[in-house]
């Protein structure tokens, strides 16, 4: 039957048997099959073994998860989420794979269009449904028809196909921000992604990334919000920063010191803090922006150090963007522990 068919089922503990020949090929491939099995449990229990050696301090608890599907628009909470390379996923909700364009390609986020944090996108089985307040729910196939035409998109400067979501999307959103045209398109699996690189070099050329800005993965904790609003007169909620992950139980600006986090079986890695533009200061609840708080607060004590300042500037930082090195699923309630040497 083969040397390689006999050392797999050697490993499971299964004697060779004596077939006949025209047997013998699909007991090759159930050979083949258990070696499979046996190579990939190895590469598990490899990777498992060197995280169990691994000395780790727990340094808080997963309070909040959320998915934004269409970049800009309204967070999605979820009690779950599988932790892909390319950020959350729950269902068919991907986090940032839906983007909003104008007629030119260009991205629209709420920097131009503050009313798009709005608007809502959820699933329920086959169906996706737009909604905002006082307007029509939009229902969408979660597969765009394959007759869509693809479109060149522009992200940060940088180009990106996105399939058109068709003209009800097109004309739904127009009508509900009532400024120019707009259409919707959706990033699909076969598409070439961004590269983080690109955006930011502090990033690997492996990072892939579909419409978020520089990373899969932003995470903040509650004290460092609670700490923030402290200083405020009008409170933020942590939608002002739409991060993927809430920490709760560590202190403030904990996160700042988070090399690498292991949740579940997720490990993530810490590349660069976020740097905070006017999108914060949209309100969540009413979409208007004061181009004001919590921007001016924050600038007056989370700057960087001047060592930093070609990196990011006069922006201040609010949470840490990381990136994926070993995928899984996480929950809330989930412990968040510290990975040491």
């Amino acid at each position: 039957m083969g040397a390689a068919g006999s050392w797999a089922l050697g490993r499971l503990g299964l004697p060779a048997p004596r077939l006949p020949a025209q047997l013998r090929p699909a007991w090759l491939g159930v050979a083949a099959l258990a070696l499979a099995a046996v190579a990939l449990g190895s590469v598990a229990w490899r990777r498992s073994r060197r995280t169990r050696r691994r000395r780790r301090q727990q340094v808080g608890t997963v309070a909040q998860l959320w998915i934004y599907p269409v970049k800009s628009c309204k967070g999605v909470p979820v009690s779950a989420a599988e932790c892909t390379a390319m950020g959350l996923r729950s269902g068919h909700l991907r986090d940032r794979f839906w983007l909003v364009i104008n007629e030119k390609g260009n991205m629209v986020t709420a920097r131009q269009e503050p009313r798009l944090v709005l608007i809502s996108m959820t699933c329920e089985g086959d169906t996706l449904t737009l909604s905002a307040a006082y307007t029509k729910d939009l229902l969408l196939p979660v597969k765009t028809p394959a007759t869509n035409a693809v479109l060149k998109c522009r992200v940060h400067g940088l180009e990106v196909e996105g399939r058109d979501c068709g003209e009800e999307a097109a004309q739904w959103i127009t009508s509900f921000l009532k400024t120019q045209p707009y259409r919707l398109v959706h990033f699909e699996p076969h598409m070439r992604p961004r590269n983080s690189h690109e955006v930011l070099d502090v990033f690997q050329p492996t990072e892939k990334i579909a419409y978020s800005d520089a990373s899969p993965f932003l995470i903040i904790s509650e004290a460092s919000l609670a700490d923030l609003n402290s200083r405020l007169e009008k409170k933020v909620k942590a939608a002002n920063f739409r991060p993927n992950i809430v920490i709760s139980g560590c202190d403030s600006y904990a996160e700042d010191s988070w090399n690498e986090l292991l949740i579940g079986d997720v490990e993530l890695k810490r590349v660069i803090a976020c740097f905070r533009c006017v999108l914060t200061t949209v309100d969540p609840d009413t979409g208007t922006m004061s181009r004001k708080e919590p921007l001016e607060t924050l600038k007056s004590y989370r700057l960087c150090d001047p060592a930093d300042q070609k990196l990011y500037g006069k922006s201040p930082l609010f949470g840490q963007f990381f990136v994926l090195e070993n995928p899984g699923t996480i929950q809330v309630g989930d412990p968040v522990y510290l990975l040491g040497q």
